[in-house]
């Protein structure tokens, strides 16, 4: 019998050891602690309400309505690029009320122009339309959506009384083409004309023009609607001065366009409401004698996302002198750093103030107003009412009227001069430059009269005494002067003194193009100045630009250097066959830039010459051939009187 070895008692194990029991008594409480913190947490959570979205009231769009509620039964419309055509609709709707009518001024671009024929829902009801033609016969910005509404509508005008002033200059192509075209077809549409077209000539006395047709038109109006002139003659007031207070001067405008403190915070996009401030990179004389002064300006628009291509209009915002704004200080005895704001007394005109209020007197009349001007009739008689001496308030009166009795009193005064075209090129898309000659001159009164822009701009140095970089607010307007698609087709450009400045930039981007490898045709320059040696403008790139093969063709007309006087038709005259081969075999684009009152013409009346003589037409056919030239777009004109 075997005996078992001795074996030691086995110890019964427990289910769980010690860690793990601290293991699952650390996740239980874990597990509560974040239900009951969740649940917590769940019970402070605050109990938000829905909130209502704000709605920003609109602008009323409706032209129509706004009549209606304000008891209105006369609309002016007005299509301004300077402000003039808005001055004059301004005081069109002002004086309604003296005729029986009542009415309001009104910016086409603000308003739905589509409602017009619905104006035959109210009595007695009659739209004015004060129409600017710009450039070579466009619409200004602000009417240009209503005139492609016109071109491209055929709404019924049944019952819609209108009638037209059209703002122009007779020394342009196109004059008054605008108003023309409004005035037609607006009838066209069956429309009723009250009365005769009116046409303003700027190269006369636009505001005689304007003068002597209101004179007769709201004689036509009272005949027409059966009403009477209540023969009130004194002064209708539109705006109320008032001098606040308790003002916050950070809320008054320093010289701003549109949004306060704009000049501080620059935001884009620039235009005519929020230019740009561009930093004046260059400015040097180009004529190295004689009594005028030419200059040449470049402008740094780094940064402001502006674009635009040669040709392209450049407009600046000046500031009038001031050692004038000084003096109108002295003569009128006021504080000119007093905050003011005027205030339109028609509550329901978009228009709250003349310019942008509030605002000191000294900025009005340095940055807002035209102060170096004649003043314009309704002004002297204006004036007139606050005259103590009889003698002074009758020859105010006078002046005041269309009669030639009291133009005799006025003596010639100068016109706000036209902005010239910029040295504008793609190739250098930070810069924009300006060629301009400033104007000054003697008065037939022995005054010295200064072009306000061109020697605000004269003045702008680069950098200032307290090293400051001198800035010019400004905005690009974009222009219909381009060069052609194909840079195969020949290209002939006609542009004496400043009216060069475009085609410095065309012949930039012909260069460049010709640095691509790309076909380029022929590009011929025909410049004219007094002297050789006195105002050549550019000659040092111009040669330049010849010497790289660029410009193919230099013609150069001296006036003043010779016994005879020699202008750029007559070199175009020399060259008659084969510019006449450009035109007519080649598709060449033909280009003027400069004086629309004489050179202009003289060049269209040699290019007619060209034609009869060399291709063989008679004059009626030559005109027909130049006009057709200008209709495709060969024959381009950005011309100023």
């Amino acid at each position: 019998m075997m005996e078992c070895p001795d074996v030691a008692p086995v110890e019964e194990e427990t289910l769980f050891t010690n860690l793990d029991i601290f293991l699952f008594s650390l996740i239980v409480g874990l597990l509560i602690y974040w239900f009951l913190s969740r649940k917590r947490t769940e019970e402070t959570i605050p109990e938000f309400k829905r909130l209502t979205p704000v709605v920003t009231p609109q602008r009323e769009t409706s032209f129509i309505e706004k009549m209606k509620k304000t008891n209105r039964n006369m609309v002016v419309f007005y299509g301004s690029q300077t402000g003039t055509a808005e001055e004059f609709s301004g005081r069109l709707s002002k004086d309604a009320q003296r005729y029986g009518m009542r009415g309001m001024s009104a910016d086409p671009e603000e308003y739905d122009m589509s409602e017009l024929p619905r104006l035959a829902e109210i009595d007695n009801s009659l739209a004015v339309f004060c129409m600017a033609t710009y450039g070579e016969g466009d619409p200004t910005d602000n009417a240009q959506d209503f005139y492609d509404w016109m071109q491209e509508n055929d709404e019924d005008l049944k019952g819609v009384n209108f009638a037209v002033f059209g703002l122009g200059n007779k020394t342009y192509e196109h004059f008054n083409a605008m108003g023309k075209y409004t005035d037609k077809r607006l009838e066209e549409l069956g429309g009723k004309r009250i009365y005769d077209l009116g046409m303003g000539d700027d190269d006369g006395n636009l505001e005689e023009d304007f003068v002597s047709w209101k004179e007769q038109f709201w004689p036509a109006v009272c005949e027409h609607f059966g009403v009477e002139a209540t023969g009130d003659d004194t002064s209708i007031r539109q705006y109320e001065l008032v001098v606040p207070t308790d003002i916050n001067m950070n809320k008054v405008y320093t010289g701003e366009m549109g949004r306060l403190k704009s000049f501080e915070t620059q935001k884009p996009p620039f235009d005519a409401k929020n230019p740009y401030l561009a930093t004046v990179a260059v400015n040097r004389q180009l004529n190295q004698s004689g009594d005028r002064h030419l200059m040449h300006l470049e402008l740094d628009i780094s940064g402001s996302k502006i674009r635009y291509d040669s040709g392209d209009h450049v407009a600046v915002y000046p500031v009038n002198d001031v050692s004038i704004v000084n003096r109108i200080g002295q003569i009128l005895d006021a504080d000119l750093d007093t905050v003011i704001s005027l205030n339109n007394l028609d509550e329901e005109s978009n228009k709250k103030h003349p310019f942008p209020c509030p605002t000191t007197y000294r900025t009005a009349l340095t940055h807002y107003l035209d102060i170096t001007n004649p003043p314009r009739t309704n002004v002297l008689f204006e004036l007139s009412q606050y005259a103590t001496d009889p003698k002074d308030q009758d020859t105010l009166r006078k002046m005041a009227s269309a009669s030639p009795e009291g133009k005799v009193g006025i003596p010639d005064g100068p016109r706000t001069s036209t902005s010239r075209p910029p040295v504008a090129s793609s190739v250098y898309p930070t810069m924009v430059s300006i060629c301009a000659v400033v104007v000054e001159f003697q008065t037939s009164t022995g005054r010295t009269f200064k072009g306000v822009a061109t020697n605000w701009l004269k003045n702008k140095v680069v950098v200032t005494d307290n090293g400051h970089k001198a800035t010019v607010p400004m905005y690009v307007r974009k222009s219909q002067f381009r060069l052609p698609f194909k840079a195969s087709n020949p290209v002939v450009m006609i542009g004496p003194g400043t009216g060069i400045a475009p085609f410095m930039g065309f012949l930039q981007e012909r260069g460049w193009m010709k640095e691509q490898g790309k076909d380029v045709g022929e590009t011929i320059l025909y410049f004219g100045c007094r002297r050789r040696n006195e105002d050549f403008l550019y000659q040092q790139e111009l040669e330049e630009f010849e010497k790289a093969g660029v410009l193919t063709q230099l013609n150069v007309a001296f006036s003043r250097d010779q016994e005879g006087k020699v202008y750029v038709q007559h070199l175009l005259k020399k060259n008659k066959e084969h510019l006449w081969k450009l035109i007519h075999t080649d598709n060449a684009h033909l280009y003027i830039c400069g004086d629309a009152r004489n050179m202009a013409r003289d060049v269209q009346n040699t290019f007619y010459d060209i034609a009869e003589e060399v291709g063989g037409l008679t004059h009626t056919q030559a005109v027909a051939y130049i006009k057709k030239l200008m209709t495709k777009g060969r024959y381009s004109l950005d011309v100023w009187s």
